[in-house]
């Protein structure tokens, strides 16, 4: 079985990315998907730094405002995107 690898600051952009939509297709539960996704990944790579609510008034436990959110980027990270800019 073939493996391959995915950038952790490549994902970490998409999620932010689409954890910040507003369309029709941004729901809960694909938002709620995408949280747990990056949290796993972050975590497994000792990536995690913590996030933010995009409305700190609209982040009611389960709702939608509670998983628009932006995750910030770890230190390592951080270096990572300086190198690449």
């Amino acid at each position: 079985m073939s493996r391959k690898t995915v950038n952790v600051l490549q994902l970490l952009e998409w999620a932010n990315k689409n954890l910040k939509r507003e369309d029709e297709y941004a729901t809960v539960d694909f938002k709620s998907g995408i949280c747990s996704m990056i949290e796993m990944v972050l975590m497994n790579t000792d990536n995690y730094a913590g996030f933010c609510f995009q409305d700190n008034d609209d982040s009611d436990c389960g709702t939608l405002g509670y998983y628009s959110r932006s995750y910030f980027y770890s230190a390592k990270m951080r270096k990572e995107s300086q190198r690449s800019a």
